[in-house]
């Protein structure tokens, strides 16, 4: 009698163990998106622009940084929008600091599955630049962009997460900050430094 109930035994526990049961998919947090609204920068910097409530903008303190520097500092999302401005004093420069915004957007290649850009032009404030959407999981910046006027101003931005990179889990947020970045693409004006 006991042989037989061990045998019913291991009989129910390889019938039990035996079905098709694969693993499930890993999961990431929700990720609860703020409503959109926007405040106006509007400081002793040549540029001007909005910028989201849920922002912050504060003084680049790297050791490197130059005048009129600047992250845009998106706290609940672990990101910052690096801002370097140049004034131009010629054509040569503008076309040096092109060279060095399509460098910059080259290193990525290695590890992008696709680069996609996106003309603007906003003829009243003289205001031409290209978004610059960088796709793959292991890019550092997802988002880059260059402005300028062509004569005075020239202006790149960086967005970057303090995670290591995995695009791939954080699309929802790159779209939602991709909408902020061309909204302060658009409002972008030059003014004086005073």
């Amino acid at each position: 009698m006991r042989n037989q109930i061990i045998i019913l035994f291991f009989l129910v526990l390889m019938v039990a163990c035996g079905g098709n049961e694969t693993p499930r998919p890993r999961g990431f947090f929700r990720i609860a998106l703020p409503e959109k609204a926007y405040i106006q920068f509007d400081s002793l910097h040549p540029y001007r622009f909005e910028h989201p409530v849920y922002s912050i903008v504060v003084p680049d303190t790297r050791d490197w940084a130059e005048p009129y520097w600047a992250d845009i500092v998106f706290e609940d999302f672990n990101a910052r929008l690096h801002l370097s401005y140049k004034q131009l004093s010629g054509r040569n420069e503008l076309h040096r600091y092109l060279e060095d915004a399509h460098t910059f957007i080259h290193r990525h290649i290695p590890k992008a599955t696709a680069i996609r850009d996106e003309t603007f032009i906003n003829e009243e404030d003289r205001v031409y630049g290209t978004l610059i959407r960088i796709r793959g999981r292991e890019a550092a910046s997802a988002l880059q962009f260059w402005a300028t006027d062509s004569l005075h101003h020239f202006l790149r931005g960086a967005l970057y997460f303090n995670v290591t990179p995995d695009n791939d889990s954080l699309a929802p947020v790159i779209e939602f900050l991709e909408e902020d970045i061309r909204h302060l693409l658009f409002t972008l004006e030059w003014q004086d430094p005073q």
